[in-house]
């Protein structure tokens, strides 16, 4: 007779957890779809794919970085981060830099050119935000800004974290 498996009981998940959940992954959602992206596009007045536009936010909110930061910053394979790359290379929105810590390596980072699509995506997203947002208080926005400033430190500090296992 086959033994049979069960399930773990878990501990109850605090109303408040299952409600930041679900809207995170809502916004996650909304923002990341391709028919939002376009709009951005659209409104930045620029043709870059999903992937361009993080990795080019990505590194304005560095110094140089080597390639392979990129890659594990954005969860992604080296390979697709070289082959974004070369393509925001050739279109003259980046340039490679040799790294001071390692001769043989080299960092990338933003031409002017670069710098100005950076600008006119955040801008674009700033008006977005600012529409969706444009019924709220001073106060409440000042709240929100500090809780999701917040909210996204703690992210960052556990990212790697093991989650519990159930």
């Amino acid at each position: 007779m086959a033994a049979e498996r069960t399930t773990p009981v878990s501990a109850p998940v605090p109303v408040h957890m299952i409600e930041i959940e679900r809207i995170v992954a809502q916004i996650t959602y909304l923002t990341g779809r391709a028919r939002q992206h376009d709009r951005l596009m659209a409104t930045a007045g620029l043709m870059l794919d999903r992937a361009a536009v993080a990795i080019l936010r990505n590194i304005a909110g560095s110094e140089p970085v080597r390639p392979g930061v990129l890659a594990v910053r954005l969860s992604v394979e080296a390979s697709h981060v070289t082959r974004q790359l070369r393509g925001l290379e050739r279109d003259g929105y980046v340039i490679r830099v040799a790294d001071p810590d390692d001769r043989r390596a080299q960092r990338v980072q933003l031409t002017e050119r670069g710098i100005e699509a950076v600008e006119r995506i955040r801008d674009a997203s700033r008006q977005g935000v600012g529409v969706a947002l444009a019924d709220w208080a001073a106060e409440d926005l000042a709240e929100l800004a500090g809780l999701l400033r917040r909210m996204a430190a703690d992210f960052v500090t556990h990212a790697e974290d093991p989650m519990p296992v159930r």
